[in-house]
């Protein structure tokens, strides 16, 4: 019977799991399918966490945390959740491997995943070309020119680390104006091998046996242009990883929102009690590093508290 389990290895987690453990409870399990550190793993560039100053990546920033962590006792098994039930006052958490084991207390975390754009083409060649993920996929396209699809703060920054590696990077977006922060776009119009490509939405992705050749674009005026590009990186947005809170019925374990986010409030407390949401998958998430970060930590000191209050 574990004191609390902790779903997903990102920010949040790794920041509930330091405090769960630090904080006096004994026996507590991080449940990650893979490497911890969570999407920003992926980021080629972080400026905004506090403390933190120079050129640093994602994988920099995130390293030094799971060691942190299993320092004051955190148990890491690297396992897929496929769901978690509560009956009886104890929640179940189902392993992948057909497994179970019990717990007092749920922290989940299980974040975002990149969302796909929809346009023709898009899941035939992703993989193949088509990519969420710069830092990964970035350097194979050294010297080249690349298409990024987005508008957003990612998207405006891989846009600038591809720019450093690839001959030339076009920026589609459906707007013209950004969501991105202003700095961010100061940037992106000061360099000079980004080419911005505005109210424009991709209309299809096309290639070979060997993989993507172009991209074509349609502006608002119905105008289509064909872009020559071997890569095309999206990055519009995330949807919510909810699956490891469905149950077998089809309904959800908690009070979701509309978008699939877990409904908290301020100490991250869902409408089961016991369960504690965080980062990106929760509502109002501002898919930040630092609030994450903080979301984790809200949680394990309430999860102390009520497996505290629960035991004694």
């Amino acid at each position: 019977m574990l004191d609390c389990a902790i779903i997903g290895g990102g920010p949040a987690g790794l920041t509930a799991g330091l405090y769960t453990t630090r904080g006096g409870l004994e026996n507590v399990t991080m449940f990650e399918k893979g490497m911890p550190g969570g999407q920003i793993m992926n980021s080629s560039e972080i400026e905004n966490y506090p403390g933190v100053t120079g050129e640093i990546t994602g994988m920099d920033l995130m390293m030094p945390w799971p060691e942190q962590c299993q320092k004051f006792g955190l148990k890491h098994e690297m396992v897929n959740i496929v769901r978690v039930t509560k009956s009886n006052d104890i929640f179940t958490i189902h392993k992948e491997d057909g497994t179970t084991v019990q717990a007092h207390s749920v922290i989940i975390g299980t974040g975002s995943s990149p969302r796909r754009v929809g346009f023709s083409g898009e899941d035939e060649f992703f993989g193949k070309g088509v990519s969420t993920c710069a830092t990964c996929d970035g350097f194979f396209y050294k010297g080249k020119e690349v298409a990024v699809i987005g508008g957003g703060d990612t998207a405006l920054e891989e846009a600038l680390y591809l720019a450093k590696i690839c001959s030339k990077v076009y920026l589609v977006h459906r707007r013209d104006t950004f969501r991105a922060a202003p700095n961010t776009v100061a940037r992106i119009k000061r360099t000079e091998n980004i080419e911005l490509v505005l109210n424009s939405s991709p209309d299809e992705v096309y290639g070979d046996a060997m993989g993507v050749t172009g991209l074509r674009v349609k502006n608002n005026d119905g105008e289509t242009r064909d872009i020559t590009v071997p890569g095309v990186f999206t990055f519009v947005g995330n949807d919510v990883n909810n699956q490891t809170l469905i149950q077998e019925d089809g309904s959800f374990l908690c009070d979701m929102n509309k978008a699939g986010e877990v409904i908290v409030d301020i100490s991250m407390r869902t409408s089961v009690d016991g369960l504690f949401a965080t980062g990106d998958m929760r509502i109002a998430a501002p898919k930040q590093v630092v609030s994450a970060a903080g979301d984790g930590a809200v949680a394990a000191l309430q999860a102390i508290s009520y497996v505290d209050e629960k035991l004694n």
